[in-house]
């Protein structure tokens, strides 16, 4: 490469507008630890009892292995139960809760509904079993549901499934949009 030749005004405004500058005596570069991320908040467990609303508001009759369950929330039409009950809202999700004790069903059941409203999740299909082994006829996950469903917030209608998707062992519910999705 040839040396270019600068008339000496040039080089005096290169060297004024460059500053001083010092000579490199090591060519490398050392990582400092100093630049670390900021670290993430610890997230909060979500409680999940707070989408339920006080018991004491419904009737809690015991249904039998047989019984159907129905449940439509104030407002709504009842044109919305009868297309749930055909299946026309197209499932989203889906959980199977029978063979669980009380506890981890509805530990199960919260979670699962919270993460369908949070991922914009309309219609649900939820496996809770006939009860054929429980005490006196009277299904105990059945039972549970049926109070747990018309306590949630996010519920809107549900009703037992046709007999292909589980009939009187399972239900169908519709879940309001979570406002993230209203648009």
């Amino acid at each position: 490469m040839t040396k270019k030749n600068l008339p000496p005004e040039d080089s005096e405004l290169f060297r004024q507008t460059i500053g001083k500058v010092n000579a490199v005596k090591n060519d490398k570069v050392l990582l400092t630890l100093g630049n670390k991320s900021k670290p993430y908040p610890k997230l909060q467990p979500l409680n999940m009892e707070e989408h339920l609303i006080e018991a004491t508001e419904f009737d809690n009759e015991k249904l039998g292995i047989e019984d159907s369950l129905s449940f439509l929330a104030q407002g709504l039409q009842h044109n919305i139960l009868k297309k749930l009950r055909k299946g026309q809202f197209g499932l989203d999700a889906e959980i199977d809760l029978h063979g669980l004790n009380s506890n981890e069903a509805k530990r199960q059941l919260l979670h699962f509904l919270h993460d369908c409203v949070q991922d914009g999740c309309r219609c649900v299909h939820i496996v809770h079993g006939k009860g054929y082994r429980s005490a006196d006829n009277h299904p105990v996950l059945k039972n549970n549901l049926n109070l747990w469903l018309r306590q949630h917030k996010d519920i809107q209608a549900f009703c037992s499934a046709p007999p292909k998707d589980g009939g009187t062992g399972a239900v169908f519910v519709l879940l309001r949009r979570s406002e993230k999705y209203d648009g």
